[in-house]
């Protein structure tokens, strides 16, 4: 929402731009009305703006999701089995047939095993920071993490958003790993 927001912004203020820069060197008629019907626009926009709840609005809009998800399925870990990570040489694609609900997301699983041992510590297998990007988080960015690009270290799952992420990551992981915790629980906290 906040994204869409700035775009309509951006916009208003790139076509209010071009009303002003041809206010000074001449705009036809039609120009005119619709400059100023737009002008007309800004300002009820504004006052709108400055008249509404937004602190309210706040307050209850979460900004930062627990667990990425898959955007067109809605499924952790893009459908991925997040315990053949840990039992297997590459992840293993998950299936509809073995799925849970965990943290109100649905988790696939290669198989009936692997769901009943996620079923019993699913903080264990689920990957760290809801599955965002582990070095993001620790540079103070928030981006989601690709299933693919992952590293298990310590027992836990991190996911990356770049290979060179995770490259940077591996030069000194303690530190990326407390920078990644602190900024976390910052943006999950709503702190500045």
């Amino acid at each position: 929402m906040m994204r869409q927001l700035g775009k309509q912004i951006l916009t208003i203020s790139k076509i209010l731009a071009f009303c002003l820069y041809n206010r000074l060197f001449g705009l036809t008629r039609v120009q005119k009305s619709i400059c100023k019907r737009l002008s007309l626009f800004v300002i009820a926009g504004m006052m709108a703006a400055i008249l509404s709840p937004v602190p309210a609005m706040a307050n209850s809009a979460k900004l930062v999701s627990d667990m990425v998800v898959d955007p067109l399925t809605g499924v952790a870990l893009n459908g991925f089995d997040p315990v053949s990570y840990f039992t297997d040489e590459v992840p293993l694609r998950g299936s509809a047939d073995f799925e849970i609900f965990w943290k109100g997301v649905p988790w696939y699983f290669a198989s009936e095993a692997n769901m009943e041992i996620f079923s019993k510590s699913p903080d264990v297998y689920a990957p760290v920071y809801g599955g965002h990007g582990a070095m993001s988080l620790a540079r103070g960015f928030l981006s989601d993490g690709n299933p693919m690009i992952y590293k298990v270290l310590d027992k836990r799952l991190y996911l990356f958003y770049s290979f060179a992420n995770r490259e940077a990551f591996e030069l000194n992981d303690k530190v990326a790993r407390i920078d990644g915790i602190r900024n976390w629980q910052q943006l999950r906290d709503g702190q500045d």
